[in-house]
């Protein structure tokens, strides 16, 4: 059995080499095979040391998945949501993405998808292969449909 700073060192290491939510962390300490009577007292030494917040997380994450996954927010919110975040936390990290940052990925992943399917015969065939894959990623309907009504017949 890990001793009790030997546990905290480990997940103030975990917790540094990214941003964690209170869940992975909880994970990280059955891992460890930590007693549960002491899981509260190395989580609440994590947040007051600041080596865990959910705040942080959310934006981190939100952001991250946004810019390399290229996520829509409704995916983006999904996951936080399985994440166990509040949705004070959810609805502010999902907030700190531009409108206009988020409007001009849409539009490029959009021209992308575009042109992977461009072989596709068969319009709705085409149109419902966009719809997926922008569906997939948690792109809102009511701006694909928008998206897709406006792309001209193959």
């Amino acid at each position: 059995m890990i001793s009790l700073e030997d546990a905290q060192k480990k997940l103030e290491y975990y917790c540094t080499y990214q941003e964690r939510c209170h869940q992975e962390v909880t994970r990280k300490l059955q891992q460890l095979q930590v007693p549960y009577r002491d899981h509260g007292q190395i989580i609440a030494r994590l947040i007051a040391d600041d080596f865990l917040n959910e705040t942080r997380f959310a934006i981190h994450f939100a952001g991250g998945k946004f810019r390399t996954k290229k996520w829509g927010k409704e995916r983006i919110e999904l996951e936080l949501k399985q994440r166990a975040i509040s949705a004070w936390n959810i609805r502010n990290a999902l907030a700190q993405i531009e409108d206009e940052e988020y409007e001009a990925t849409f539009l490029a992943l959009l021209e992308r998808l575009q042109n992977q399917y461009q072989n596709e015969t068969k319009p709705l065939v085409y149109k419902k292969k966009i719809h997926d894959a922008l569906r997939y990623r948690g792109w809102e309907a009511d701006r694909i449909y928008q998206a897709l009504r406006n792309i001209e017949p193959l």
